[in-house]
């Protein structure tokens, strides 16, 4: 006999009650295989480093959690003579903010993306930044890193055999999240040219804090009225100048499904370049998990973005 369900709470954000927003915002309660597929990342992304070999790891900034991992493109085939002297051209660049609830994460466990960019022919770069806990709360210092990182990727593309004329960015979860601050904000911040970016997929982000704000996530990120504003991608659609792939799976949480709908429904309103991806039948994790495959249904789209499917 199914037992009753309990008597819900008042209202915190529309027709939610607080358990109902902090499960919305915790994907472990949409997610019951979470651990199982987490595990199963954290053995390819240990296949792939044995595979590809150790990346490049440089720094883009003075402190040691300000690093990057670059799995170099290894089909010359892709990267046509530049010249008659047969000099070669940069292979395409995509950067990979990683997720990981702005507490975990790092681009060594999520090396597992690198290895079909490297087959396609492209530089897969996975950046490093400090987490909620290194932060003390504050979301500002690990929007600022994301935003240096992909500039840095971006001037020095040359240095590691890249193009900068084709240049992406692919993230997941609070990754996307951080990306789109530096695609709505940071870019400027960095002094790069507008169209730096030639497109980025975000997958399973969220766009506008006031949510995130009330809901348990606040017991670890110290949220404020300015960083509410500022790091909210979806009120600073207007700085946005790159074509965006939003996606999310039928499976996630209802806010996060909710978060990017909202998001794309205000890029097309704005009149952004923007297509969105609805993954029937995934959750936060296994839609992830698709994204090192290059048939996979984000592994696709981003190699399609790229031109490279």
């Amino acid at each position: 006999m199914q037992q009753p369900s309990p008597t819900p709470g008042p209202l915190v954000w529309r027709d939610m009650d607080q358990k109902t927003l902090d499960d919305a915002y915790n994907q472990a309660a949409y997610a019951p295989n979470m651990d199982l597929i987490l595990g199963r990342i954290a053995a390819a992304s240990e296949a792939t480093r044995e595979i590809l070999g150790a990346p490049y790891r440089l720094a883009y900034g003075p402190s040691e959690d300000e690093r990057l991992d670059v799995y170099r493109a290894r089909t010359p085939s892709l990267r046509s003579p530049a010249s008659a002297g047969g000099k070669q051209e940069g292979a395409p660049v995509n950067v990979f903010v990683h997720g990981g609830a702005w507490l975990r994460g790092s681009a060594a466990q999520t090396a597992f993306i690198a290895e079909a960019m490297v087959g396609a022919g492209a530089h897969a770069v996975l950046i490093d930044f400090i987490n909620a806990g290194q932060s003390g709360g504050d979301l500002m210092p690990m929007a600022g890193q994301v935003a240096r990182a992909i500039a840095w990727a971006w001037r020095n593309a040359e240095s590691f055999g890249g193009d900068r004329n084709r240049f992406y960015v692919s993230a997941h979860s609070s990754g996307a999240h951080l990306a789109a601050c530096a695609l709505s904000r940071g870019w400027r911040e960095e002094n790069l040219p507008a169209d730096f970016c030639k497109g980025a997929l975000l997958v399973g982000g969220m766009y506008d804090l006031e949510p995130v704000r009330r809901s348990a996530r606040s017991a670890y990120v110290k949220f404020t009225d300015a960083t509410e504003e500022a790091l909210s991608p979806q009120r600073h659609i207007d700085g946005i100048t790159v074509p965006l792939v939003v996606a999310y799976g039928t499976c996630e949480t209802p806010e996060f499904q909710r978060q990017s709908r909202d998001f794309f429904a205000a890029l097309k309103a704005k009149g952004k370049s923007a297509e969105l991806i609805v993954a029937e039948g995934y959750n936060h994790f296994e839609l992830f998990e698709t994204m090192a495959n290059p048939y996979g249904i984000i592994g696709r789209a981003r190699l399609r973005q790229m031109g490279l499917a």
